[in-house]
């Protein structure tokens, strides 16, 4: 597969700017009737309202978060923080404490709830603007770490960089897990796959030029690549690329990796995803580089994964929108988490996550 190259203009001031007039869009219930509305008519107006998920504005000041999962037995939500490097458990209410807090995790990127091991799995990143980065060492931390659901005690915490000793740049920018436990994180700078069982013993599942990067993101970073992961049924991997495209990798047979033919390419940068109980996926694309509303796409998968539908079904007015995931009551939320603040060093005094519409 042969891809264009994409050029796009970035500064600072911008990504400021788009999110200072950007709001996240709230999806209210309609008002009370007037007093000849009758009462069967408000009750259900009122039960409407009650069912209407709203934005939730979680209270963690210069957490930055990047990605979040759900954990439905305990209602809550955990948020990563590229700036301290800890793990935060947040409410539907907006309250946010910190769960995970490993001096090892420079930045924690990828969240993942598996609750069948009773474990969070974070992917540990390094941008250079976190309180533990190397300032003049960027992107030389790769990792994932997995840490008990309920007290946060790490279990493992593997480095990546080990197996790969190529002196270059690393970001893990997504990790799901199969059925068995094991776990699949991807590299956003190398086009590396990387598997981990379930006692934290690392390896490199797959290297594919397929997997190579070709989103320019001047005076950043060049040849972005790989942005999220998700394990699907069939024993696949479905890997966006940050260019819009899917990959479709069959864990059996890794070295038959391709390109997924979709109906029209994802908005690009593709950011996050989230798998669907009906088999399709819920994909955000930031629009943290145009200044434009990020949009929520769903794809529908053909022919075991070879194929599949894409269509935009929603949108988030904050452009720096980089994840979704799902939210009580089968909600789908997408997460607004300040990275422009963060890249232009600015704090700020919270994130935001935004319900939306799937299908």
């Amino acid at each position: 597969m042969k891809k264009t190259k994409l050029k796009i203009a970035i500064a600072g001031a911008a990504l400021v700017a788009a999110v200072a007039t950007g709001a996240a869009l709230a999806v209210n219930g309609s008002a009370a009737g007037s007093g000849s509305t009758s009462g069967a008519e408000q009750t259900r107006t009122e039960q409407a309202k009650q069912k209407t998920p709203s934005v939730i504005k979680a209270d963690g000041a210069n957490v930055f978060p990047h990605s979040l999962d759900f954990d439905a037995r305990s209602n809550t939500f955990f948020a990563g923080s590229l700036k301290h490097g800890t793990v935060s458990a947040v409410s539907p209410d907006g309250k946010v404490r910190t769960l995970i807090d490993d001096p090892e995790l420079v930045s924690a990127q990828a969240v993942l709830v598996d609750r069948e091991r009773n474990r969070v799995l974070v992917s540990n990143v390094d941008y250079g603007t976190a309180d533990r980065s190397k300032k003049d060492a960027p992107f030389r931390v790769a990792g994932v770490g997995s840490y008990d659901l309920e007290s946060g005690k790490q279990d493992w915490c593997v480095d990546l960089t080990a197996l790969t000793l190529d002196g270059k740049k690393h970001l893990i920018s997504d990790v799901t897990v199969a059925p068995d436990g094991t776990a699949y994180a991807v590299d956003e700078l190398t086009p590396t796959v990387f598997r981990i069982d379930r006692n934290g013993r690392a390896s490199v599942f797959l290297r594919n030029d397929l997997l190579k990067g070709t989103l320019d993101i001047p005076d950043f970073l060049n040849d972005v690549g790989m942005s999220a992961v998700e394990w699907v049924e069939g024993n696949q991997l479905i890997i966006a690329m940050a260019d819009g495209s899917l990959v479709r990798v069959p864990v059996k047979h890794p070295e038959k990796a391709q390109e997924v033919k979709l109906s029209a390419p994802l908005g690009s940068p593709t950011a996050g995803m989230r798998l669907l109980k009906d088999g399709s996926i819920a994909a955000v694309s930031s629009g943290l580089l145009t200044g434009k509303p990020a949009q929520i796409q769903r794809v529908e998968p053909h022919d075991g994964w070879k194929k599949a539908t894409v269509k935009v079904t929603d949108t988030v007015e904050d452009p720096a929108t980089s994840d979704v995931t799902a939210g009580p009551d089968g909600t789908t939320y997408a997460l607004s988490g300040g990275l422009a603040d963060l890249l232009a060093g600015k704090p700020n005094d919270g994130f935001s996550l935004t319900p939306v519409k799937t299908d």
